[in-house]
């Protein structure tokens, strides 16, 4: 038995003793007895990461999978810091000196146990608690922690992730994920707890259940980001069909719909069913085609205008509509900011409600089309690190300064008002149902309405690679990569020369100026790093390299440019599989 696995098994063995539930033990005992010592190995060889987001892992007993111990362990973590920022006077809200949070879920399996433990453990601790009733979209919690003036939340969700996966989501009072230095102070502390450090005993009178008036509210807020409603009300008929792909959005969504004037609204049946195993999909992820099949089915039956979705936790969105040929076609994540960054502008010009102090946020590998946009419009535009956390920071760096008109990036996700800090899919969805109305108005669908904007902005084909390696040694390998990409930066890509290279990590960008390369300092907000790469080529390629943060895969996001033969739909679908034909190459130059 070599080293790492007497570890493993030395850990293991803790987990077949009390406090930990027979059910548990036994199966801690069957990984431990099992020949293939695989599975114990993943489970137990390091403690599940409580990372700046929170938690997220395939659920199961051990160290490094997410259960109700791991769950525990971070919520006293958690509570121990807010407790302490308490006692230092570091809120800005404390009401009668009691510390209080947001606790809510989405439909995974395990979701309400999760969420029931973390509300039992905060208020164990003397704090307040908020808990949802049932479970309800990650945008609503982050309302209700601002609404409630809380000082901080969790949501028990994985998102888009596969079945098997579940997560956990820290909030801070202004309602956003938390950022530094609270991020690293919340994981010092969680780091410090032990399974004897955790407070078990709820004190009930502390949790409080939440539920429809929040809803009511929370839907009032999404209708702020309605910019005109005379053109709703002329298309209140628009044939909408959506879907919540069994999840957080069934109920709220369709309520947001017809408070804004939509009155022609459809859902799909299969998956208004809440079900952590999402048996109508491979993977609840609206990013996928396959995850919107019945959706689409549904809207051929009905003559659908639009077929939506909503992830699990009702934070993204995906958008379908027809094409020229009447034919379904799946509108990605950076044609979805553009849009909604496009409609914004225009449409706050032609109603003379454009002000100077509006802005839009994008993240640094969400299209460039949109920069060019902002640019020739005299819109401000920041760029943010990936992750909504980081436009929500931008919020609140401008809050009272700067007015907010919407931010977002390419993983589907859209944020129009600053009531929400996180990516909002019940506002998004509405929005996007507003844009396809005002398109009507002009006599054009949804699509020709986006082939529109790359006549005026020009076109590029946005693609993305994920590069999976599971487990310990995957993990190992995709740090390897980037080590060697920052180590050794291609020369050329799909033979185009690289002339910029930005290192977030480093903060460091280096330019080919007459064949000099010249290093600048790259200053992101809270002088904040990201493992990040980026590379340009003389040509106008643009690929960025990162590990993701959640899942065990590395990420290239690819910007490719091309010519529109002509300005209708063949023009862009001739673009399109030009860019799309010069993936192979790209891939290939950066050795994947």
């Amino acid at each position: 038995m070599n080293e790492e696995l007497k570890q493993v098994m030395a850990v293991a063995e803790v987990w077949t003793r009390e406090p930990f539930d027979a059910e548990t033990r036994a199966q801690v005992k069957a990984m431990m007895e099992a020949e293939d010592k695989t599975e114990l190995i993943d489970s137990f060889y390091r403690t599940l990461e409580f990372g700046t987001g929170g938690l997220r892992g395939i659920m199961g007993p051990g160290t490094n999978r997410m259960n109700k111990y791991i769950v525990a362990q971070a919520t006293q973590g958690y509570a121990n810091y807010l407790l302490k920022v308490q006692r230092e006077g570091g809120f800005k809200n404390v009401q009668n000196g009691q510390v209080a949070v947001v606790v809510g879920h989405d439909c995974r399996n395990n979701g309400r146990l999760f969420a029931e433990t973390v509300a039992d453990i905060f208020s164990a601790n003397g704090i307040k608690v908020y808990l949802f009733e049932s479970l309800r979209p990650t945008p609503e919690v982050s309302f209700a922690i601002r609404h409630l003036k809380c000082q901080g939340g969790v949501n028990v969700t994985a998102s888009h992730n596969p079945r098997e996966y579940n997560g956990y989501k820290a909030y801070w009072e202004d309602g956003s994920q938390v950022l530094q230095p609270h991020d690293k102070g919340i994981i010092d502390e969680v780091n410090k707890v032990t399974m004897a450090d955790v407070k078990w005993n709820a004190n009930h009178d502390l949790i409080e259940i939440i539920g429809g008036e929040m809803d009511y509210d929370y839907m009032q807020a999404v209708k702020t980001c309605m910019v005109d409603q005379d053109v709703i009300l002329r298309h209140k008929d628009l044939n909408i069909v959506y879907t919540p792909l069994h999840g957080a959005g069934r109920q709220i969504v369709p309520m947001c719909l017809r408070s804004w004037g939509f009155e022609n609204i459809h859902v799909v049946p299969e998956q208004m069913v809440i079900d952590g195993n999402f048996p109508t999909v491979v993977s609840p992820n609206p990013e996928n085609a396959e995850a919107m099949t019945l959706g689409m089915k549904l809207g051929t039956k009905l003559n659908a205008d639009l077929v939506i979705a909503s992830d699990p936790d009702a934070d993204r969105i995906a958008i379908v509509c027809r094409d020229e040929n009447d034919e379904w076609i799946i509108i990605n994540g950076n044609q979805t900011c553009m849009m909604f960054a496009y409609y914004n502008i225009k449409a706050l010009k032609r109603l003379g409600k454009m002000r100077p102090d509006m802005y839009l946020v994008k993240t640094i590998v969400t299209t460039e089309v949109i920069r060019r946009m902002a640019d020739k419009e005299g819109v401000t535009l920041t760029d943010e690190f990936t992750g909504f956390k980081w436009i929500a920071n931008r919020i609140r760096m401008w809050e009272g300064t700067h007015k907010y008109i919407g931010g977002g990036e390419e993983s589907f996700g859209w944020l129009g008002f600053d009531g929400v800090r996180d990516k909002c899919s019940p506002s998004a969805i509405c929005l996007i149902c507003e844009i396809a109305a005002a398109a009507k108005d002009q006599g054009m669908s949804l699509y020709e309405y986006l082939i529109n904007i790359y006549n005026e902005f020009g076109f590029q084909r946005e693609t993305t690679v994920n590069v999976v390696r599971p487990g310990k040694t995957g993990a190992e390998e995709i740090q390897a990569m980037m080590v060697n990409y920052r180590e050794n930066p291609p020369q050329e890509i799909a033979g185009e020369k690289v002339v910029k290279i930005k290192d977030f990590q480093l903060s460091e960008q280096r330019e080919l100026v007459d064949g000099e390369w010249r290093k600048s300092e790259i200053k992101m907000a809270l002088n904040a790093k990201s493992n990040v790469l980026q590379y340009f080529t003389e040509g106008g390629l643009k690929v960025s390299v990162r590990p993701s943060g959640t899942e065990p895969k590395i990420k290239f996001y690819f910007e490719i440019p091309a010519q529109m033969p002509t300005p209708d739909a063949a023009g862009y679908k001739a673009a399109t599989a030009a860019a799309e034909a010069r993936v192979p190459a790209l891939k290939a130059s950066l050795g994947i």
